[in-house]
């Protein structure tokens, strides 16, 4: 069994369509863990292809929420609360029921968990091994993965206490790095954002999950971002925005 891992894709349709090529015919089924839309330009577009992978588990971001009405998206800087309030104009009543619907992380999946933000908090962001530790504490299961920071890695805390920062390093191209997945450690694991990765790399972040291994594979996947920008640029959305996708920050 393979799973397919799919993380804050921020209505990218063509980085989400660079990394389903890719990953075609190698997984099993799909995961999501959230923020399907904000900042890019091609909301509808990215739930309805992301509805039709008929993914077995999806849990809603802070911008899901916000995009459709359940937040108000006051906790976000300006350029976000722009970018939301014109994707909730953009979305149809269907698309809006859609959103609304996500579950709340954490979310139970055969053999591991699934969260936007963290275990202790949907919204909340894990950059540091003591927030990493914290939460790892608290897991039920070896196995959690999670999004929202949108930087591809991840934490494992092993049974003697002993937190270590799983760091990724991937070479130019398409490209994949493997981490075993060892008994008795406690796995937060991030595979990294589609649709605007922050990590300094710009290129497509996304994970797959072998279960037999056990292993996390991370990859990364260019796409065309000028098209993505061009079109971001034709929305009117933010400036900030569609620069940052060119140098992954």
């Amino acid at each position: 069994m393979r799973t397919l891992i799919l993380s804050d894709i921020h209505s990218n349709l063509t980085a989400l369509e660079a990394v389903l090529e890719q990953a075609q015919g190698k997984y099993d089924q799909v995961i999501c863990l959230g923020d399907i839309v904000g900042y890019g330009p091609d909301p509808n577009e990215v739930i309805r292809r992301v509805q039709g992978l008929q993914p077995v588990a999806v849990v809603r971001g802070n911008h899901d929420k916000a995009c459709c009405g359940i937040s108000d998206a006051q906790d976000f800087n300006a350029v976000a609360r722009t970018a939301a309030a014109w994707t909730r104009e953009q979305l149809p009543p269907d698309n809006l029921a859609y959103l609304r619907q996500l579950d709340a992380g954490p979310l139970p999946v055969a053999g591991f968990q699934i969260v936007h933000g963290s275990i202790r908090d949907e919204d909340e962001y894990v950059f540091t091994p003591r927030e990493a530790g914290e939460n790892l504490q608290l897991a039920q299961v070896p196995l959690t993965f999670c999004g929202h920071t949108h930087f591809q890695g991840g934490f494992a805390l092993r049974d003697t206490g002993r937190l270590e920062v799983l760091r990724v390093r991937i070479e130019p191209g398409v490209g994949f790095a493997e981490y075993p997945v060892t008994p008795g450690v406690k796995y937060l694991i991030n595979p990294g954002s589609i649709g605007q990765p922050r990590d300094g790399d710009p290129r497509a972040g996304f994970a797959f999950y072998d279960h037999e291994k056990p292993l996390v594979e991370y990859w990364r996947v260019p796409y065309d971002l000028e098209a993505t920008q061009k079109r971001m640029k034709a929305a009117k959305l933010p400036e900030p925005l569609i620069a940052r996708l060119s140098v992954g920050r």
